[in-house]
């Protein structure tokens, strides 16, 4: 009898741990396509609780398998569920928003001969798979598996090949921003680093401003080099070959620079062999950039990355706890709640740094430093919603919000990585700060919340200042 009972706790205690393994986290009830489609503008692709990296798929250019393509009409998102055709990952996007930006820094892997036209490199593709911090999909032209996540300020890629010739391609000259110019420098076999210019958001010309990054492979490969659009020229260059073609730079490893320039890699490798990439923002510098990605990947380890983004939105989303309804009903919900999370973002770097509000000056900050508000789309309900979970986060976009003030003079309105776009009426910051403080957060410079809420109320804001 008494072996029975101990056989009968081992089993009731073996099956309640079963149980426990399988639970469904909340991170495991987001499903990341959820508004991908129908002119939603989300994306599947990986980001942390307002990081200031996220990547994307990018499919909305180059063939007419697309339905919708960025370049035939006003479009806004880098990725929409309905197209086809993929010509690499975007870095650093915008989610739900209704004017085109950002959506750059274009990383692809091609297999075969080099080419370094995206409307011939792009490849249809299968097997989409997307959760909190990680996407993958199988390019069908090259039959590679590519894989990509993300920490706060960088992205990790893998792409599995077949037998043969290897190409990682980065490509500067394409993206969502309306903005052009870039320049790009080589610093070892593994390593290039570069500024790409990015604004004009829903057209206002003075929103302006640069995000430099690093990127490393984690293999030195055979030939690497550049391209760039060379652009079409008259009878003094009728024996240039290279007239208004994407010209290949192999022997040149200098700085480079122009409106549509690129960088390869080439590799010669086995069946199932891989090729891991990262990539390292920053809006101050390309030293900045290259801090960020030491500081938040020692090394390349994918698996690391992607389970830690897994468990930073678990923790996230845990702040919640939902019963009852359908299945359906909770991956709504929380799918809703990590969307809630993307924006605004990090601005600053590790080391605190960041771009001064519509200035030139680098300044640096002792708490999280903001950026994207969009404030007419927000100031509703989303920041009420974070004061309620996330208070401190929400603190701290307040303090960024008046520092604003300090360092331009107004307070935000669809302020956008340090530039005031202008888009939209109102004051909305003056109600995210009211309903702070009323809801008891209070941690920040009221006489100065104050004066910047009296100025937004007697005075005019135009891109020219006061009126």
């Amino acid at each position: 009898m008494s072996c029975f009972r101990v056989s009968l706790l081992a089993f009731i205690a073996f099956t309640f741990y079963c149980l426990a393994s399988f639970s469904i986290e909340p991170a495991d009830r987001v499903n990341p396509f959820i508004g991908s489609a129908n002119y939603g503008t989300t994306n599947p692709g990986p980001v942390l609780p307002n990081g200031m990296m996220s990547v994307s798929p990018f499919n909305v250019m180059g063939s007419e398998l697309n339905k919708f393509d960025k370049d035939k009409q006003w479009w806004s998102t880098p990725y929409t569920s309905e197209n086809k055709f993929f010509t690499g990952y975007s870095h650093v996007n915008l989610s739900g928003v209704g004017c085109p930006e950002l959506g750059s820094l274009l990383l692809m892997a091609t297999a075969g001969d080099l080419n370094v036209n995206y409307e011939e490199y792009g490849s249809e593709y299968i097997n989409e798979v997307a959760s909190p911090g990680y996407y993958s999909n199988l390019l069908t032209k090259y039959n590679i598996k590519t894989e990509v996540s993300a920490t706060t300020r960088t992205s990790i890629a893998r792409f599995t090949f077949p037998e043969g010739e290897a190409n990682i391609l980065l490509n500067l000259g394409e993206g969502l921003t309306n903005e052009s110019g870039a320049w790009m420098r080589r610093v070892s076999d593994t390593e290039v680093e570069g500024m790409k210019m990015l604004g004009t958001f829903c057209y206002n010309p003075d929103a302006v401003f640069p995000i430099y990054f690093v990127m490393r492979v984690n293999k030195v490969p055979v030939t690497a080099g550049y391209w760039k659009m060379q652009r079409e020229m008259g009878v003094e260059a009728q024996w240039d070959s290279t007239s208004a073609t994407r010209k290949l730079y192999t022997r040149y490893n200098r700085d480079i620079a122009g409106d549509d320039i690129g960088a390869y890699f080439t590799y010669s490798l086995e069946q199932g062999e891989t090729i891991e990439v990262q990539i390292g923002v920053s809006f101050v510098s390309t030293e900045n950039a290259r801090m960020n990605l030491d500081a938040e990947q020692k090394g390349f380890d994918f698996d690391l990355v992607r389970n830690s983004a897994h468990d930073e939105w678990n923790k996230a989303l845990s702040k919640v706890a939902v019963s009852g309804g359908t299945d359906e009903q909770q991956t709504v919900f929380y799918t809703g709640l990590y969307h809630a999370l993307i924006h605004p973002n990090i601005l600053n770097d590790v080391n605190g740094e960041y771009p001064m509000m519509e200035g030139d000056e680098i300044l640096s900050t002792e708490n999280d430093r903001y950026t994207v508000f969009s404030l007419w789309d927000t100031y509703r309900n989303v920041h009420q919603l974070l004061t309620l979970l996330y208070p401190e986060i929400q603190l701290d976009m307040v303090r960024s919000m008046i520092d604003m003030y300090k360092e331009s003079g107004w307070l935000p309105r669809w302020e956008l990585y340090s530039r005031e776009t202008l888009t939209m009426e109102g004051d909305p910051a003056i109600p995210v700060i009211v309903d702070s403080w009323m809801k008891g957060l209070r941690d920040f410079d009221v006489e100065t919340a104050y004066e910047a809420m009296y100025k937004s109320e007697v005075c005019k804001q135009t891109s020219g200042g006061v009126y």
